[in-house]
């Protein structure tokens, strides 16, 4: 086991109380795999990978849990310690590269600098894996490209050089926060692909947070569907997409336009919007756009239970005397 985190509770303290960002999450990661962590805008994703990462900003703090990579807390590390980490055995691929690449650095200065700083090798050698590894991640001309600025790109040629920044280490962990976003689906594709071999290449794991359920079918080995702030199913993908559990997961695959599909009627939409995380509902936190809440939905939180290999937070598979499921 690579990664393990327990109880993760990650908090922000503000004027008018404290939310919860992240409630209670525990998951693992092996070597060599890739997890999807879904979810809509505020549930949690994010803010779970900087946790991760121990770039969390004021007024966020971690208020309890453990983060084990490779049996070491890193919750209870010094920034010193986190920094000989960060970048080198875990690496981050951040949602926006126009906004994470430095815009008066060359290309070849901002990946140079992450290699200098975890590895004893002279500027000749960090630029020459610095092509490398440009070349790794499909940019043509890698030599010549290597002194561009981030303007001077595409958007999926910005999205390839903070691949390329990323892999320069040979982490052991990759965090992709939303790898494809903006970017078109020939794109999506590509990058989706590189990922992939990198993966294969590496035995590198990969955590792959994103919203879009396309890109989770086409990269994942195992899901995790979060709703704020918490785990409410978790599954191989097989399993996720062939029966969906929580009433939420469906939702969100009921909510993916069917190229195959005739019917003239709209496509299905989750009703009501993901709760003020300062007024949370009482009981469980998706029932009031549950088509299923029932009276105990809104009075208990249900817990993370497993079913089959499949774990799932809901009130509709609690057992019955003869040992089987409620409908769902």
């Amino acid at each position: 086991m690579l990664l393990e985190v327990k109880n993760l509770k990650t908090e922000f303290k503000l004027k008018r109380g404290t939310v919860r960002a992240v409630d209670d999450v525990s998951f693992t990661i092996d070597k060599g795999e890739i997890l999807a962590i879904v979810g809509e805008s505020g549930s949690g994703k994010s803010v779970t990978s900087l946790s991760i990462m121990g770039l969390l900003q004021n007024p966020g703090k971690i208020a309890g849990g453990e983060i084990l990579f490779k049996s070491q807390d890193l919750n209870k590390m010094n920034q010193k310690e986190l920094q000989k980490i960060r970048g080198n055995e875990i690496s981050m691929i951040f949602q926006e590269p126009m906004t994470s690449l430095n815009p008066v650095y060359r290309i070849k200065d901002q990946i140079m600098e992450n290699i200098l700083t975890h590895m004893e090798i002279s500027k000749k050698e960090a630029l020459e894996r610095t092509v490398k590894m440009l070349e790794t991640v499909g940019i043509p001309s890698p030599a010549e490209r290597a002194n561009d600025y981030p303007h001077q790109m595409s958007g999926g040629m910005r999205q390839r050089v903070m691949i390329a920044m990323a892999l320069s280490c040979d982490p052991e962990l990759l965090i992709a926060d939303e790898p494809t976003t903006a970017l078109d689906v020939t794109i999506q594709a590509q990058i989706l692909e590189l990922l992939y071999n990198m993966r294969e290449k590496f035995n590198m794991a990969v955590m792959l947070i994103t919203h879009d359920l396309g890109v989770v079918a086409e990269a994942a080995d195992r899901v995790i569907v979060m709703y704020c702030g918490k785990i409410v199913e978790e599954a191989n993908v097989k399993s996720l997409f062939k029966n969906p559990l929580h009433p939420y997961t469906v939702g969100l695959l009921n909510s993916i336009p069917q190229i195959d599909n005739d019917s003239d009627e709209r496509l299905y939409m989750i009703k009501g919007m993901v709760p003020n995380p300062l007024h949370m509902p009482s009981g469980c936190s998706f029932s009031d756009r549950c088509e299923h809440c029932m009276e105990r939905c809104t009075k208990e939180t249900p817990e993370l239970r497993e079913i089959d290999g499949h774990k799932v937070r809901c009130f509709l598979y609690d057992e019955t005397k003869e040992g089987e499921l409620k409908v769902k």
